[in-house]
């Protein structure tokens, strides 16, 4: 969820969405406390790793049933915080105007669908396997730029790295399956548990495509920038999401009482809060990342990120610890390596490779589509 909301959207946003022109050496200078890579390094893994345990602990009851609510809390959160940051000069972003509101409005759309899918999917399904399978998402970015943008082709070792994500996650839910079937109790209801995480993961991996091919398009039309894209995700959101949660879900006492129970109602509060702060630190901890290292350094980054954030859901919750879900977490990790060094040598040479779909021709439905989202 919110590791979609914000932790799926954030990262994607913050590597082509903030322009910040990279410091030049600069020799016999000491390296100031915020010019040390280390620091905005680690401080951009731990509000990612902030943000998907805050969301876990929210859902980590099956009877939450308030997504929507949740998301809502995030945005209000989000929004208060940033405007607050404007107010005091640490940040900036264009002020809203109705027009750009309008075109941007089935971003939004998507984006509550992104998120809620992914809420439901960590709902049913621990971080690692969460974590794991959201690497799917990238295979399904990758070629939809082909189709739709006439992006890079996919080299034989993209295609190697896309291999180890799709190994990893069947290795995941092997391990899960297998762990449910020896389970001494409930093994079924266990297993139904699963299945609606791998459908709500399944739904979720295919909105996050969406959302980020259709973002990419109007970003580069409206020139907006992380923050502008953050304040008009969640401003627009909240008016949908107070109309989802009245009318879709169950605000009766009883209901209450099932989602925030007394004796965690407070821990609750404060962990929905301190979910759509992340948002918040995870787009200005990218920024600083990118300011202080290079670009090859912000991606290996992102993909050694996975590690931590999938080791949290170890540590903190009871995650089974087993020979299937290390080695999903281990290949899952090396997939993400593979891909970082296939795409930094993709970008070091001339927009050549293989790809399947390479110099297939286009059905007139498919080139229709291709013109009109380059027009």
């Amino acid at each position: 969820m919110a590791d979609d909301k914000k932790s799926d959207s954030k990262l994607e946003q913050g590597s082509r969405a903030f322009e910040v022109p990279h410091p030049q050496p600069r020799h016999n200078v000491p390296v100031g406390l915020s010019n040390n890579p280390v620091l905005p390094v680690l401080a951009y893994c731990g509000s990612s790793i902030l943000m998907t345990v805050m969301n876990k602990y929210v859902l980590s009851g099956l009877d939450f049933n308030l997504n929507f609510f949740l998301l809502l809390v995030q945005s209000v959160v989000c929004i208060i915080a940033i405007q607050t940051c404007k107010a005091g000069g640490l940040i900036t972003f264009r002020n809203f105007n109705t027009d750009e509101a309008k075109k941007w409005f089935p971003i939004t759309l998507l984006l509550i669908g992104m998120i809620f899918t992914g809420s439901k999917a960590l709902q049913f399904l621990s971080i690692p396997v969460y974590t794991i399978f959201k690497n799917l998402t990238i295979i399904l970015i990758a070629y939809g730029e082909v189709l739709w943008f006439g992006g890079s082709a996919v080299t034989g070792l993209t295609l190697f790295s896309f291999g180890l994500m799709v190994a990893s996650s069947i290795i995941a839910a092997w391990a899960d399956v297998q762990h449910a079937l020896t389970s001494t109790t409930n093994a079924s209801t266990k297993i139904s548990t699963l299945n609606a995480g791998y459908i709500w993961m399944t739904a979720n991996c295919l909105c996050t495509a969406f959302y980020n091919l259709y973002m990419r398009k109007r970003i580069k039309l409206t020139n907006f920038k992380d923050f502008d894209t953050m304040f008009y995700n969640n401003l627009l959101s909240i008016p949908v999401l107070i109309l989802a949660t009245l009318l879709i879900e169950d605000w009766s006492a009883e209901n209450v009482a099932r989602n925030f129970p007394i004796v965690s109602r407070s821990n609750i509060a404060i962990a929905m809060v301190l979910s759509g702060l992340s948002s918040v630190f995870i787009s200005y901890t990218s920024a600083w990342c990118m300011r202080v290292t290079s670009s090859t350094t912000y991606s290996m980054v992102g993909a050694l990120n996975k590690l931590p954030i999938a080791l949290s859901g170890l540590i903190f919750f009871d995650a089974p610890v087993t020979l299937g879900s290390v080695s999903a977490i281990a290949i899952g990790f090396v997939s993400g390596i593979v891909y970082s060094v296939a795409k930094f040598k993709q970008n070091a040479k001339p927009k050549t490779g293989i790809l399947p779909t390479t110099n297939i021709p286009l059905s007139a439905s498919s080139q229709s589509m291709r013109d009109s989202l380059r027009s």
